[in-house]
């Protein structure tokens, strides 16, 4: 007799929505992946990250950094966000994975809250050279935990 393979996928519930909304809100900073438009390959990279005013992730990079063309090229990006705690098993605690569409933001209008969020920024927020971009989320796959795993929409992901 064959088992059926059972999803691991969850259906998708108000604690799933509120800690992936938690992951984003807390994060200051995040692996964003973006694919790069001169060979194609995957390319990861760090990134400071906040909370937009609207619950989207918004970052502050500068025209030089080789993810900047890479997201120009091809907004469609990945974010892994959420980090492990000092102790126990890394792979035990929440993560989400936001597929995003990157978009200019209104770095002017915005710079008082993005400061307010990661004030270290101060230093540099106002170089030329550096923009801000808004995540606009398009989907999302939360990692809860062991055995908590959710798919997510962009209505699941703003608040």
């Amino acid at each position: 007799m064959t088992e059926r393979q059972q999803d691991p996928i969850r259906p998708t519930d108000d604690e799933a929505r509120a800690l992936a909304r938690d992951l984003i809100t807390e994060a200051r900073f995040a692996a964003l992946g973006v694919t790069d438009p001169e060979t194609g390959a995957p390319m990861v990279t760090r990134i400071a990250l906040v909370p937009g005013p609207d619950g989207a992730p918004l970052t502050l990079i500068s025209t030089l950094s080789a993810h900047t063309a890479a997201l120009a090229a091809h907004p469609a990006c990945s974010l892994l966000i959420g980090e492990p705690a000092a102790r126990g098993d890394p792979l035990t605690h929440p993560r989400l994975t936001l597929h995003a569409r990157a978009e200019p933001a209104d770095k002017a209008a915005l710079r008082d809250h993005y400061l307010s969020l990661y004030p270290k920024a101060t230093l540099y927020y106002d170089f030329g050279d550096f923009g801000l971009t808004r995540f606009a989320p398009v989907a999302g796959f939360l990692n809860g935990g062991f055995g908590k795993a959710y798919r997510l929409s962009p209505a699941d992901l703003m608040p």
